[in-house]
């Protein structure tokens, strides 16, 4: 046994990427008195795609949550080890978390739009960071989030409308535009598929393909077709532990783990 968990260890440091994005050094999360995550340690690379994968509970949305301190919105969870975004400490005492979900934006699992206008939801965030100084500057960062979220053609003539109006799909691409107005370095998604239909999938995953030239953005999936087709490394966490990180190919056609090879093949999960 202690040979394959030095084999294990020496691929895993293979896969570190020399200056990465996020970095995440000895992360535990506690709820309440119970134990979810365990030494967590990985470097995530910019301007690519990486897949959490996983059982449901495994910790991988909790881990997640660490880059942006979402955990700091439940009362009984604690975070400790170190999370850095270039070098700096995102739970350092003068570290603001609104600043912070300023530079990591975060997709969730359901649609949520404002229940507001297609415009309005896109301008909420520039307009409280402050980083439009006239209504054009204003139209221009809306009308930019829109097209690199691809949905401003099929919305241009009615940004007054509710957003809350529009398909799932829809909806879906409209909150990535929102995450994108703010200017982020990294954008998290919690499962941004998982209530949409194949058609809308399709297109949320062509739109993350394009995103990650100019973004470092996580992925949790349940699915390891959606894995596989958009993300170039890929995390394996189970009970907690970050069991395999490396490349995508490496992961699905060489993993180095048993419990990474009876996941990915279905045997349980």
């Amino acid at each position: 046994m202690k040979d394959v968990t030095e084999k294990i260890q020496t691929v895993y440091h293979a896969n570190q990427p020399a200056n990465p994005k996020v970095a995440l050094d000895g992360v535990d999360v506690f709820y309440g008195p119970k134990q979810a995550v365990f030494g967590v340690t990985m470097g995530i690379p910019d301007r690519s795609v990486t897949a959490f994968i996983g059982p449901s509970g495994c910790g991988k949305s909790t881990v997640l949550r660490t880059i942006n301190r979402m955990n700091d919105t439940i009362d009984i969870a604690r975070v400790t080890g170190s999370v850095k975004i270039d070098g700096e400490e995102v739970n350092a005492k003068d570290v603001d978390p609104v600043i912070l979900r300023a530079r990591v934006g975060m997709v969730f699992q359901k649609p949520n739009p404002f229940p507001k206008s297609i415009y309005d939801n896109i301008a909420y965030g520039p307009r409280i960071h402050g980083l439009a100084s006239s209504k054009s500057e204003l139209d221009d960062i809306v009308e930019t989030s829109l097209k690199k979220a691809g949905l401003w053609n099929e919305v241009s003539d009615r940004l007054d409308q509710p957003g809350t109006g529009l398909s799932g799909g829809q909806q879906q691409r409209l909150v990535i535009a929102r995450a994108i107005a703010v200017s982020p370095e990294v954008i998290l998604m919690d499962e941004p598929c998982s209530a949409l239909d194949p058609i809308a999938t399709a297109k949320i995953e062509e739109l993350i393909d394009e995103l990650r030239e100019n973004y470092c953005i996580i992925i949790v999936t349940h699915s390891m077709a959606q894995a596989a087709r958009v993300s170039q490394h890929t995390a394996f966490f189970h009970l907690g532990d970050l069991v395999e990180y490396g490349g995508t190919e490496e992961i699905f056609t060489n993993p180095h783990d048993q419990r990474t090879q009876d996941y990915i093949t279905g045997r349980f999960g």
